[in-house]
Protein backbone atom coordinates (compact mmCIF):
# COMPACT_ATOMS: atom_id res chain seq x y z
CA UNK A 1 0.00 0.00 0.00
CA UNK A 2 2.68 2.46 0.65
CA UNK A 3 4.87 1.52 -2.11
CA UNK A 4 1.68 1.90 -4.49
CA UNK A 5 1.15 5.30 -2.92
CA UNK A 6 5.11 6.12 -3.64
CA UNK A 7 4.49 5.28 -7.19
CA UNK A 8 1.27 7.24 -7.36
CA UNK A 9 3.08 9.98 -6.45
CA UNK A 10 6.20 10.09 -8.89
CA UNK A 11 4.34 8.93 -11.41
CA UNK A 12 2.16 12.29 -10.97
CA UNK A 13 5.18 14.60 -10.75
CA UNK A 14 6.38 13.40 -13.87
CA UNK A 15 2.82 14.63 -15.36
CA UNK A 16 3.64 18.67 -13.40
CA UNK A 17 4.70 20.85 -15.89
CA UNK A 18 8.43 21.83 -14.93
CA UNK A 19 8.70 25.26 -15.11
CA UNK A 20 6.50 28.54 -14.29
CA UNK A 21 6.64 28.66 -18.51
CA UNK A 22 5.58 25.45 -18.84
CA UNK A 23 2.73 26.14 -15.95
CA UNK A 24 1.72 29.20 -17.98
CA UNK A 25 1.53 27.18 -21.82
CA UNK A 26 -0.62 24.25 -19.78
CA UNK A 27 -2.95 26.56 -17.96
CA UNK A 28 -3.41 28.58 -21.87
CA UNK A 29 -3.87 25.28 -23.65
CA UNK A 30 -6.50 24.23 -21.42
CA UNK A 31 -8.39 27.41 -21.46
CA UNK A 32 -11.38 27.85 -24.03
CA UNK A 33 -13.72 30.86 -24.81
CA UNK A 34 -12.81 33.64 -23.33
CA UNK A 35 -10.11 33.06 -20.98
CA UNK A 36 -7.99 33.15 -23.92
CA UNK A 37 -9.09 36.84 -24.77
CA UNK A 38 -7.65 37.49 -21.41
CA UNK A 39 -4.67 35.90 -21.63
CA UNK A 40 -3.63 37.61 -25.06
CA UNK A 41 -3.63 41.07 -23.70
CA UNK A 42 -1.73 39.82 -20.54
CA UNK A 43 0.68 38.48 -22.43
CA UNK A 44 0.98 41.37 -24.99
CA UNK A 45 1.33 43.01 -21.34
CA UNK A 46 4.24 41.11 -20.13
CA UNK A 47 6.24 41.70 -23.48
CA UNK A 48 5.76 45.73 -23.73
CA UNK A 49 6.66 45.52 -19.97
CA UNK A 50 9.62 44.01 -21.00
CA UNK A 51 10.66 46.27 -23.83
CA UNK A 52 10.60 49.26 -21.52
CA UNK A 53 14.02 50.10 -20.65
CA UNK A 54 14.56 51.66 -17.14
CA UNK A 55 15.18 55.27 -17.37
CA UNK A 56 16.61 55.78 -13.81
CA UNK A 57 13.61 58.11 -13.15
CA UNK A 58 11.43 56.65 -10.57
CA UNK A 59 8.35 58.75 -12.06
CA UNK A 60 9.09 57.64 -15.68
CA UNK A 61 9.31 54.70 -15.11
CA UNK A 62 6.22 54.02 -13.20
CA UNK A 63 4.70 55.82 -15.89
CA UNK A 64 6.15 53.23 -18.73
CA UNK A 65 5.15 50.26 -16.94
CA UNK A 66 1.99 52.00 -16.06
CA UNK A 67 0.50 52.37 -19.63
CA UNK A 68 1.00 48.59 -20.75
CA UNK A 69 -0.45 47.50 -17.68
CA UNK A 70 -3.64 49.77 -17.88
CA UNK A 71 -3.81 48.86 -21.87
CA UNK A 72 -4.18 45.46 -20.64
CA UNK A 73 -6.92 46.05 -18.55
CA UNK A 74 -8.47 47.84 -21.26
CA UNK A 75 -8.19 44.91 -23.64
CA UNK A 76 -9.72 42.19 -21.43
CA UNK A 77 -12.51 44.86 -20.43
CA UNK A 78 -13.38 44.61 -24.10
CA UNK A 79 -13.23 40.92 -24.44
CA UNK A 80 -16.38 41.38 -21.66
CA UNK A 81 -17.79 43.83 -23.53
CA UNK A 82 -18.05 41.37 -26.67
CA UNK A 83 -18.24 37.86 -24.90
CA UNK A 84 -20.43 38.89 -21.37
CA UNK A 85 -23.60 38.79 -20.88
CA UNK A 86 -24.33 40.33 -17.20
CA UNK A 87 -25.09 44.28 -17.67
CA UNK A 88 -23.43 44.61 -14.44
CA UNK A 89 -19.84 43.56 -15.47
CA UNK A 90 -20.43 44.88 -18.74
CA UNK A 91 -21.04 48.40 -17.12
CA UNK A 92 -18.33 47.76 -15.17
CA UNK A 93 -15.89 46.81 -17.91
CA UNK A 94 -17.07 49.84 -19.86
CA UNK A 95 -16.38 52.36 -16.65
CA UNK A 96 -12.54 50.59 -16.70
CA UNK A 97 -12.28 51.29 -20.12
CA UNK A 98 -13.16 54.98 -19.88
CA UNK A 99 -10.54 55.32 -16.95
CA UNK A 100 -7.69 53.34 -17.79
CA UNK A 101 -8.27 55.53 -21.27
CA UNK A 102 -8.36 58.39 -19.73
CA UNK A 103 -5.45 58.03 -16.85
CA UNK A 104 -3.09 56.67 -20.09
CA UNK A 105 -3.70 60.19 -21.67
CA UNK A 106 -2.69 61.82 -18.56
CA UNK A 107 0.39 59.29 -18.35
CA UNK A 108 1.52 60.20 -21.48
CA UNK A 109 1.33 63.68 -21.04
CA UNK A 110 3.59 63.36 -17.67
CA UNK A 111 6.01 61.49 -19.77
CA UNK A 112 6.38 64.00 -22.38
CA UNK A 113 6.48 66.70 -19.67
CA UNK A 114 9.16 64.81 -18.48
CA UNK A 115 10.84 64.52 -21.85
CA UNK A 116 10.47 60.80 -22.20
CA UNK A 117 9.06 58.93 -25.01
CA UNK A 118 7.19 55.47 -24.64
CA UNK A 119 8.40 53.13 -26.57
CA UNK A 120 6.13 51.57 -29.66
Amino acid sequence: MKLQFIAAIAAASFALPATADDTHAAMKGDMMGAMDGYMQPMDEMMAAMADVAPTGDADADFLLMMIPHHQSAVDMARVVLEEGDDPEIRDMAQEIIDAQMSEMEQMREMLERLGVEMPE
